[in-house]
């Protein structure tokens, strides 16, 4: 599948996407499952309820699930309310992502949602990441707690991508804003994608690197989305053409981070990260291209953790950066 139609779709996008949208996500385009999603795996373990307004996502001892959009995005604001799975949840992985690794197998791009659950008594955990071109060897992840329980109620979570930025969202405050740069080149996702929202078995990986596993006795886990929005510009893989949405709604939509935004996810980031690429004195002995550095930030995450964003000596090897690929949340469980 070739891509050299691909300026002309971002200029496309980029314009009619900026026509389209403005400042608040109080009207948001919501669709039906049927309209924008089709089931990806796990048979029965996915449920379609409320009249095709809420998905159920469930993982057993058997597999996992999850569902993908029917259509290809350049660029759009993608979003889901999701009540995450309470109680016993370590090894649990709930992801709400955008990936062409179907396409693109050795240079995919993806954008990431993961929900890590926990043992009982500990929180979830949000990790963002974004490849761009296969640089699956950097790793842009960051780490959170919430201001919330994620399992007690629905919450906002959302994705804006566009040709120049991607900004991570969290009930409408932004929580990561990450900005395209020239030196980056290929490493900014700038591929068609499609939007999955999975769950499945991360044990290896996923609670305190794989200390704690997924117990099913405590199966089945479920995962509940709802307020789905896939609002964007939609790429025909045949035909090579752009059909950017004009929902009735879309004025709800956001265009980057106001002003008010900026305070509140300065705030959030200050409080609640607790890992960011951009500070790991152990992977990066000088920080990526793209980051720019907050004494702030900087100074907090070294006071949570000295030997990874200070000088300190780490006494194992702990990998941040995840082994497995977007792929891997799609058949580890089928």
């Amino acid at each position: 599948m070739g891509f050299s139609y691909l300026g002309c779709l971002v200029m496309v996008c980029c314009l009619q996407l900026g026509v389209l949208v403005s400042g608040s996500t109080k009207n948001l385009p919501i669709i039906h499952f049927d309209e924008g999603y089709t089931h990806l795996f796990g048979e029965d373990n996915l449920v379609v309820v409320r009249d095709g307004k809420s998905v159920h996502l469930s993982l057993d001892e058997r597999t996992g699930s999850g569902f993908v959009s029917q259509d290809l995005y350049l660029h759009g604001f993608f979003s889901a309310s999701i009540k995450l799975p309470a109680d016993y949840t370590a090894g649990v992985v709930v992801a709400f992502y955008m990936s062409n690794g179907d396409m693109f197998e050795k240079n995919h791009d993806e954008i990431d949602f993961e929900f890590l659950g926990n043992i009982r008594g500990k929180d979830w955990r949000i990790q963002t990441n974004i490849y761009g071109n296969g640089s699956t060897n950097v790793g842009r992840e960051e780490r959170y707690n919430l201001w919330f329980d994620p399992a007690e109620d629905y919450h906002q979570y959302s994705i804006l991508w566009t040709d120049s930025q991607i900004i991570f969202y969290v009930d409408n405050v932004p929580i990561r804003e990450f900005k395209r740069t020239e030196s980056m080149g290929g490493d900014f996702p700038s591929k068609p994608m499609t939007l999955y929202a999975t769950i499945w078995d991360g044990s290896d990986w996923a609670t305190n690197g794989g200390k704690y596993r997924v117990n099913y006795k405590y199966a089945p886990y479920i995962a509940e989305f709802s307020d789905l929005v896939l609002h964007g510009c939609a790429v025909d893989p045949i035909e090579h053409m752009a059909r950017c949405d004009n929902a009735e709604g879309s004025e709800g939509i956001p265009t980057g981070v106001t002003r008010v935004q900026r305070i509140k996810m300065e705030g959030f980031r200050k409080k609640h990260m607790t890992y960011s690429y951009c500070y790991d004195h152990i992977r990066y002995k000088v920080p990526p291209s793209e980051c720019v550095i907050n004494p702030q930030e900087a100074e907090r995450l070294r006071t949570f953790d000295p030997v990874t964003f200070g000088n300190g000596r780490r006494h194992h090897s702990k990998r941040h950066h995840h082994s497995r690929i977007s792929q891997a949340k799609v058949t580890s469980t089928i």
